[in-house]
């Protein structure tokens, strides 16, 4: 029916449908709609139909609706269904959805909510919301579907049609012994290829992947993404199977940590996003600011205190600019490359020298290209064999120590345990100024009798 429409079309239809109370019109347009395309429907709407739209969705819709607005959206909604409408949806959502929505609210608004649902799934919500925040325990979610070793393909089959609409995934069946411990994982595809009076024992596979409650999500993503798994099962101390982490969640988690390395990587601290407010995004960017402007001024008495050196070759303050920026840009390119590998790969001291002697490597290559290149240029221009040489001296070993500093800062800091990407990019580009005028300025002030 609305397979031809754009989006905007689809909106109106929904507002007539609204304004004249056609409940089966407006269900018929929802039900070929995707979750992600329900909320953005209900985003463009006036707020005099919002609620309207809210009370013609059933359960599940509402529920699916909720998962893909905002936080204070979805306290929004929740406030418009009401208790007991907004208890039934909750029931239905995700449990690591609706302890996320949870966190952030007052101990007296979690109450209110939690006090609508049923008494087993508000339980398995605080369950969840007791664990620290980014662990598996805190993404992990308690609809899957387990079996016992001693079933059949057939009973398999059956208890997995008895739960497909509650679980979170039925890509895998986990099996547990009668200590509820994780002992095997039967594939749905294992499933269907095998014969209906099998023993799932038969067909299983022993050696399960797994993870344990407090593991870092960052190390849950490598494994899914090490493996290709759709889901990956989470255990306690004892290895009791407790939940399950399903890639799309995974997902979620990955583009959130890049974000948060992105706003570290560029010093504006907090999120800061289309819609925040002026105000708030300076008050976000100022500190790092701050503390770069007070490093700044050792630039600034560092081109001083060689003034005199500046005075006697007027050349040399044509070229400073140029040294400063190459230097900075190779450290950022480097501290890139660093946290992205801290994040994605397994660090021991092996790894950390063979990178640092990789990344030495990298700053020679360019140093020697960009050296010889812009030694040529000076030459050229001024007829000075010797201003060629220091430019092109200076910027070899600023380079050099660009690309070093772009490359241990953060693996020093990740030695400490403090975040590698508050190494960010304005730092090493104005730590680099520093070293790079101080490099520069020597030089010059070494070979200052040839230059005159």
């Amino acid at each position: 029916m609305i397979h031809n429409m754009t989006e905007d079309q689809i909106t109106l239809y929904v507002i007539k449908a609204l304004k004249e109370n056609k409940r089966k019109e407006f269900e018929a347009i929802i039900d070929e709609l995707q979750p992600y395309d329900i909320a953005q429907i209900y985003a463009d709407l006036p707020e005099k139909h919002r609620t309207r739209f809210l009370f013609f969705l059933n359960i599940d819709a509402l529920a699916d609706l909720i998962q893909e607005l905002g936080s204070e959206e979805q306290i929004d909604v929740l406030n418009r269904l009401g208790i007991e409408k907004s208890g039934k949806v909750l029931d239905m959502m995700d449990n690591d959805d609706l302890a996320s929505l949870l966190e952030d609210l007052s101990p007296e608004k979690i109450a209110s909510l939690l006090s609508g649902m049923k008494k087993g799934e508000a339980k398995i919500v605080q369950d969840i919301m007791n664990y620290p925040a980014e662990t598996a325990g805190r993404l992990m979610t308690n609809r899957f579907v387990w079996i016992r070793d001693y079933y059949t393909v057939r009973e398999a089959v059956d208890k997995l049609k008895s739960f497909a609409e509650l679980a979170e995934t039925i890509n895998y069946l986990y099996v547990i012994d009668q200590n509820r411990r994780l002992v095997g994982v039967v594939s749905y595809r294992d499933l269907l290829i095998a014969d209906t009076q099998e023993k799932i024992r038969d067909i299983m596979y022993e050696r399960v992947i797994s993870v344990l409650e407090d593991t870092d999500q960052e190390e849950v993503a490598r494994l899914i993404e090490r493996y290709d798994f759709l889901a990956i099962p989470v255990v306690n101390a004892e290895h009791v199977l407790i939940g399950i982490i399903t890639v799309d969640d995974i997902i979620d988690v990955v583009i959130r940590e890049a974000n948060e390395d992105i706003e570290k990587l560029s010093a504006s601290g907090k999120s800061i996003d289309f819609e925040t407010k002026s105000f708030v995004a300076a008050y976000r960017r100022l500190p790092w600011l701050v503390l770069l402007l007070f490093i700044g001024l050792i630039s600034g008495s560092i081109i001083s205190s060689y003034e005199h050196t500046l005075e006697k070759v007027v050349a040399l303050a044509f070229f400073m600019p140029m040294i400063s920026g190459m230097t900075g840009n190779t450290g950022t390119q480097s501290l890139a490359v660093v946290v992205r590998g801290l994040v994605s790969n397994d660090i021991d001291k092996r790894v950390i020298t063979k990178l640092i002697l990789r990344e030495l490597s990298v700053g020679v290559i360019i140093g020697v290209t960009c050296g010889v290149l812009i030694s040529v240029i000076a030459l050229v221009w001024q007829g000075n064999f010797i201003l060629g040489l220091v430019v092109g001296s200076s910027l070899l070993l600023t380079l050099i120590i660009g690309t070093l500093a772009g490359t241990i800062i953060p693996i020093i800091l990740y030695r400490l345990n403090i975040d590698p990407a508050i190494a960010s990019g304005p730092l090493i580009t104005t730590l680099n100024d520093i070293f790079s005028l101080v490099t520069y300025f020597g030089i010059a002030t070494m070979f200052i009798e040839y230059l005159l």
